[in-house]
């Protein structure tokens, strides 16, 4: 359980916040390349509580800029994206990537004005068919990018989706890292499909061990599976808002996501799923991209999404699946087939970690043994907001990009084995190398 004063410094992310400051640190993933075309329409972004625009120049240079046009606030993102710059439809001023002025059409140009006026703009690099931004107060020198295995594999090894949920950030996070959860919530009472059959499902009551790691935390659960033999899967937290889950099937593949604050009540979800050493599984593509009779995977599926207009932030990343709509709840197939009663896998996490309210008071919580790894990481967070607001310290994987070469682990392992030193080679990533055992 939190205090009010410590939990309002993990949701709170807006400029000027303890959180939103260390999140500025980093360089953050923030749209799909694919979707900015050159002199293609702006699209409205939120990012870190900020309203902005993301737009693709005449030369397909990405660019993040102030949607509050620097003249009289008027909406850029209503912008002509046009001859290298995005220029405002109320004056014409027009804004290069840069945020420098190139044009201002009413303006005498022995004002001078041109030179003195710039848009506010973010660092904004692309790899791999995903744009990133750095919103960190040295705009000239960043950080370098973080090298995250998902985003390095070639593109035919990775499946990336995008969908916005109405939560804060750190709800949807703990989700993730909450192991206990998996066999139960995605679990089917009719005893039919592989998620019946999945190891994890025979022992509900897993033992947790944590270890703070120089990228963040590794969460430890273990299930006991008969002959001697301990079922371990290690999910890993990557500061500030990455969440690796381990393989779990016969087609195994690694995934996890980047919780990216929109807002304090809002979260952009970047899912990732790839194979490490060779192509993603073509079946398994499909089922990613469209779902399965009518049920989504971890990934939204290209049929769930309800487009919002241009004016909403990430207006092409909403789904049907919400509060407003029930998250497509069915008592029928609760009472029936589905424990949960909702169509899919992240359907029900998004369902369970939105709760009733956007930002959950921790105040009112009774955490059990099975939170360890999300009490672990609280105090991970509140001492790296120490760090670097008291000290100026900042983690080591704001500067080290190799810090984040890390992968989860499922291993069946002798009962007295240690997780820790014989899971410890499969955890680091190596690009082009396979899993190094059978998950």
């Amino acid at each position: 359980m939190l205090s009010h004063e410590q939990n309002e410094s993990l949701v709170r992310v807006g400029p000027g916040t303890s959180m939103g400051d260390l999140f500025r640190l980093y360089w953050i993933p923030f749209y799909p390349g694919s979707a900015l075309t050159p002199d293609g329409q702006p699209k409205r972004v939120k990012l870190l509580g900020e309203d902005l625009v993301a737009f693709r120049d005449s030369e397909g240079r990405p660019g993040l800029i102030a949607n509050a046009c620097p003249h009289r606030g008027a909406p850029l993102m209503f912008g002509r994206n046009e001859e290298c710059g995005l220029r405002c439809v109320y004056h014409g001023w027009k804004f290069g990537v840069d945020g420098k002025v190139t044009d201002m059409p009413a303006e005498p140009a022995e004002s001078g004005l041109k030179e003195t006026v710039r848009a506010k703009t973010y660092s904004c690099r692309e790899r791999n068919g995903v744009l990133w931004t750095y919103m960190g107060p040295d705009q000239d020198n960043p950080p370098p990018l973080p090298q995250i295995e998902w985003n390095l594999v070639p593109d035919e090894n990775v499946f990336v989706s995008f969908r916005v949920q109405e939560c804060n950030w750190l709800q949807a996070l703990e989700g993730e890292i909450d192991s206990a959860h998996a066999p139960i919530l995605h679990g089917r009472i009719d005893n039919k499909g592989a998620i019946s059959d999945w190891v994890a499902s025979k022992d509900l009551s897993p033992r947790f061990e944590c270890k703070e790691q120089p990228f963040g935390m590794s969460i430890a659960s273990r299930r006991s599976i008969g002959d001697d033999t301990s079922y371990w899967r290690v999910n890993q937290f990557l500061l500030p808002f990455w969440t690796l889950v381990p393989p779990q099937s016969k087609f195994p593949e690694l995934s996890g996501h980047a919780w990216v604050p929109m807002d304090d009540e809002t979260t952009l979800c970047l899912m990732f799923s790839y194979t490490p050493a060779g192509p993603l599984y073509p079946r398994m593509r499909e089922l990613l991209a469209e779902g399965h009779k009518g049920r989504e995977t971890g990934h939204a599926s290209q049929n769930c999404y309800a487009p919002k207009p241009s004016t909403t932030p990430y207006a092409d990343f909403w789904t049907r699946f919400s509060p407003d709509t029930g998250y497509g709840f069915d008592y029928n197939s609760q009472r029936d087939t589905w424990f949960s009663g909702m169509p899919g896998l992240w359907v029900q996490d998004a369902a369970c970690q939105t709760g009733v309210v956007p930002i959950v008071d921790r105040t009112q919580e009774y955490l059990s043994a099975s939170d360890m790894g999300i009490v672990r990481t609280r105090r991970l967070l509140l001492k790296s907001l120490a760090a670097y607001h008291d000290r100026g310290e900042t983690p080591a994987s704001v500067q080290d990009p190799e810090t984040f070469m890390v992968r989860s682990i499922s291993l069946h392992l002798p009962s007295q084995a240690s997780w820790t030193e014989d899971g410890a080679a499969f955890m680091r990533a190596e690009l082009g190398s396979d899993f190094g055992y059978a998950p």
